[in-house]
């Protein structure tokens, strides 16, 4: 059951991030909607009105036929301009900032949203004005469905409206860089939380080893699922790889304690998703990446933006400090006994994978050298800092002053970038 919990989440979670699920979805209920009120006005509710509340409803054929064909000339227009917008937007921030950073883009809801409710706008104007009848009875012209599509474009209007704030907003770095950092952030976090480095894991040099059974980027391992199956069966696993990582065929997967049989594997292999995408939300250290990225793409001579680099690196230092609390590995327990172990990249090579593209790219820049000094005389001061973590940052401290002594060819430059150091 847990294995297809993650399969269906995993598909959710791949469609809902294609930017046509949500106008697809919004054009099929449009297209219903619209066939229901013919089916209502076979009935006679557009008369009905007309007794009833005659001002709302159109009577007149060619008034009807003239404002629908505004609606839906106005509303192709509207969607056009509005796709066009965001394959901009989406080119431009795959130009200046990261190609990374696109699923996130393509994945808000916002846009889809109000795409959606252009297309549905149109279907549903189109659907209604085939269905006015070129006669003289005010009974057979669906006044009540032309009200309808008034007050539907209506709403796409003001969706538009909206829909230019949302996508100026949404190129601004800093609102980028924020919402890879609130993902990063909640997902490193629930690890801390469900975080266990005080149960002992047995040596496992004699187990058995199991390889892949396929190459690929292992983006997701459902940890809950590889618990209940080795509790059920009596089993304890060490996963060998961290998440992100790629693997090729036949590379060492996982030991067991056991050996298994074939249909034992395949179930195991089940809680391990391939995936190529990033998706921040499933794994904390692609915000660590795709943040780097944009730091070292703002520094590229085309660009030159050593504010947007900074930026990087304060998120990067709060990151950091969150990273400080949690253990270099992850064990599953079950009423204290330890289940499953996976492998997740310590503090010292996660810092070292972050800091060296600063330190190639960067070392020629005084204030970004700086911001790099300055990130880890904080984590020093950072009130979960450990003495374990000592060695990792002090090495960090000399490689950047050397590669800072190549690069900067002021002394005094130097001589404050020395001083900096606690």
């Amino acid at each position: 059951m847990k294995f297809i919990y993650l399969r269906i989440k995993s598909f959710i979670n791949s469609i809902t991030g294609s930017i046509a699920f949500y106008p697809t979805l919004y054009a099929v209920i449009a297209l219903l909607f619209a066939f229901l009120m013919k089916w209502l006005e076979s009935l006679g509710i557009s008369r009905y009105l007309q007794n009833s509340f005659s001002p709302l409803v159109v009577n007149d054929i060619d008034t009807a036929r003239n404002i629908l064909t505004t609606l839906i000339a106005g509303g192709i227009s509207i969607l056009v301009f509005s796709f066009s917008m965001v394959m901009l937007l989406l080119s431009q921030a795959a130009t200046n900032y990261s190609p990374r950073v696109l699923p996130s883009l393509i994945s808000n809801k916002t846009h889809q949203f109000i795409l959606g409710a252009f297309l549905s706008s149109i279907i549903f104007n189109i659907i209604t004005i085939i269905g006015i009848e070129p006669t003289g009875k005010d009974y057979q012209i669906p006044g009540f469905s032309v009200l309808i599509g008034i007050i539907t474009a209506l709403i796409a209007l003001a969706a538009f409206v909206y829909f230019i704030h949302s996508i100026s907003s949404s190129i601004q770095i800093n609102n980028i860089l924020n919402n890879i950092y609130q993902n990063s952030k909640r997902q490193l976090e629930s690890e801390i939380q469900n975080d266990n480095d005080k149960t002992d894991f047995p040596d496992t040099e004699n187990w058995t080893t199991y390889n892949s059974i396929q190459s690929g980027t292992i983006q997701n391992i459902s940890s809950t699922g590889l618990k209940s199956y080795c509790i059920d069966q009596d089993l304890q696993l060490e996963v060998l790889f961290y998440k992100g990582e790629y693997l090729i065929i036949d590379s060492p997967l996982f030991k067991c304690n056991k050996k298994l049989e074939k249909e034992e594997i395949e179930e195991i292999l089940k809680n391990f998703l391939y995936q190529e995408s990033e998706i921040v939300k499933d794994n904390y250290t692609l915000g660590f990446k795709q943040i780097t990225e944009i730091g070292i793409k703002a520094m590229s001579p085309g660009i030159n933006d050593p504010g947007t680099a900074i930026n990087t690196i304060n998120f990067l230092t709060d990151l950091f400090a969150i990273r400080l609390q949690k253990s270099n590995q992850i064990i599953i327990s079950d009423n204290e006994k330890s289940v499953v172990k996976i492998a997740s990249i310590s503090f010292d090579q996660l810092l070292h994978n972050i800091l060296a593209p600063y330190r190639n790219y960067c070392s020629h820049d005084f204030t970004v050298m700086m911001s790099l000094i300055q990130m880890i005389n904080r984590l020093k001061k950072s009130k979960h800092y450990k003495n374990d973590y000592a060695n990792s940052l002090d090495q960090q401290l000399e490689l950047m002053m050397q590669d800072a002594e190549n690069e900067i060819r002021n002394p005094k430059d130097l001589e404050i970038l020395k001083s900096a150091i606690d």
